[in-house]
């Protein structure tokens, strides 16, 4: 294994390979992680054994400062928000803020959108994905000021740590490339929340669906400036974890269709068929099983939460290796879900993979996108609703041309991102 900075992602899925499913150390200077690869070990270290490996070290240190010590934290902390998150996010109460989600996208879709002219796909993605869980989280109340604040700080907070991702052992203490951006990001993103949760505990007596009202409601046994704390946290956490998979899987559905025609055929047969030139809704997402297993193939060869580091408490014993107390193991979907001994051709993009029945004798743990186990992500229901609205509402009436010459691959980021610049543009869909 490489130890520079800039080691690709490719290097990763060759240590992966080599290792076949065996675990390893990778040799990344000083630090040296187990590689975590095969579902028997996966479910281990996320089911089996959860509560010794925790969200610490590697990756969750660098990014404490904007993640806090809710959602996204470990132990007591993390017990108590999972409590008070996990009814918001059920799929009944995302199912009633479905129908506002397709009109918000539809919205934003015909306000960011200009036919005909090349824009960079992750800006034009995120100009969509960000403001749609802004007014689910904030409600409609916020700005438009303030949502064009949050989207750049929030991209800059997510990927300014992305050299210390690989170079674990440098000291906080020790100036590195992004440490300033990300101070900035956190300063400008606080500077939103926090006057949005102090106007939801104004109101706190009327009816609203928006998140932070129901955080605030839920959190009112903790007043003053440690609840809002609190109450920020967990907002921030899952906001960003939000916007950030969905932003960055929706990314990827682009160069996919400009790479497999014959799948974009299909895909967009069926978005014709059953939503045609109507605003797309809730009530079309049944009737179109080919995209729903379309999204579900993006996922798998390009989970955004790509690795998953966890670290060790005491010694354990997975697949026949010792752990180390302290040591770190590297988790990553994007390496399981590229195993030839679970998945026929993996590098090959094919929906069908998750045709009904399909599914039957593939290990519960060969795919697993959102996580698994207690710390299994919260917002999964809320991005299998928004990515097909999303796609089919591009799609109803536009086709994308992507400027791109070669394999489209990833960059390294705490999320699996394209490489920056690309770009596409939308051409009118020329439906009869």
């Amino acid at each position: 294994m490489s130890r520079s900075a800039r080691t690709p992602i490719n290097a990763f899925v060759k240590a992966s390979e080599r290792a076949d499913g065996e675990i390893v150390r990778l040799n990344m200077g000083p630090f040296r992680p187990y590689l975590v690869t095969h579902p028997d070990h996966v479910q281990h270290v996320l089911i089996q054994n959860q509560p010794n490996f925790v969200r610490e070290g590697m990756f969750w240190d660098p990014l404490a400062p904007l993640l806090g010590e809710g959602i996204l934290s470990d132990g007591e902390t993390w017990a108590e928000s999972r409590r008070i998150l996990q009814p918001l996010f059920t799929a009944r109460y995302v199912n009633s803020l479905a129908e506002q989600m397709a009109v918000i996208i539809n919205e934003l879709i015909e306000e960011t959108i200009t036919p005909g002219r090349p824009f960079d796909i992750s800006k034009g993605i995120s100009a969509i994905v960000h403001p749609t869980i802004v007014r689910l989280f904030f409600g409609s109340k916020i700005s438009v000021a303030d949502i064009a604040r949050l989207v750049p700080a929030y991209d800059v907070a997510v990927t300014a740590k992305a050299v210390r991702l690989v170079m674990p052992f440098v000291p906080e203490g020790v100036p590195m490339p992004g440490d300033r951006a990300f101070r900035h990001a956190i300063k400008a993103i606080d500077a939103v929340v926090y006057p949005r949760i102090r106007e939801a505990r104004a109101r706190a007596q009327e009816e609203s669906t928006d998140v932070v009202s129901r955080l605030v409601k839920a959190r009112q046994d903790v007043a003053g400036e440690e609840g809002d704390r609190r109450i920020r946290d967990d907002l921030v956490a899952m906001h960003g974890a939000s916007t950030e998979t969905s932003a960055t899987a929706l990314t990827w559905v682009w160069p996919v269709l400009d790479a497999y025609p014959d799948i974009a055929a299909k895909v967009y047969e069926e978005i014709d068929r059953v939503v045609g030139g109507d605003p797309v809704s809730t009530a079309h997402l049944p009737h179109m099983p080919y995209l729903r297993m379309f999204v579900n193939e993006l996922l798998r060869l390009y989970p955004p939460g790509w690795i998953l580091p966890r670290k060790a408490v005491a010694a354990d014993v997975v697949g026949g290796v010792e752990i180390k107390a302290g040591s770190t193991v590297l988790l990553s979907p994007y390496l399981t879900h590229r195993m030839a001994e679970f998945w026929d051709s993996p590098s090959v993009f094919d929906p069908e993979r998750f045709a009904p029945g399909r599914d039957s004798g593939r290990h519960r743990y060969a795919y697993w996108p959102f996580g698994a186990g207690p710390h299994v992500c919260l917002g999964q229901h809320l991005f299998l609703m928004e990515a097909p609205l999303l796609i089919a509402g591009i799609l109803r009436k536009y086709r994308p041309v992507v400027h791109v010459d070669h394999p489209v691959t990833p960059r390294l980021a705490s999320s699996l991102r394209p490489p920056p610049g690309l770009t596409m543009t939308l051409v009118p869909a020329g439906r009869p």
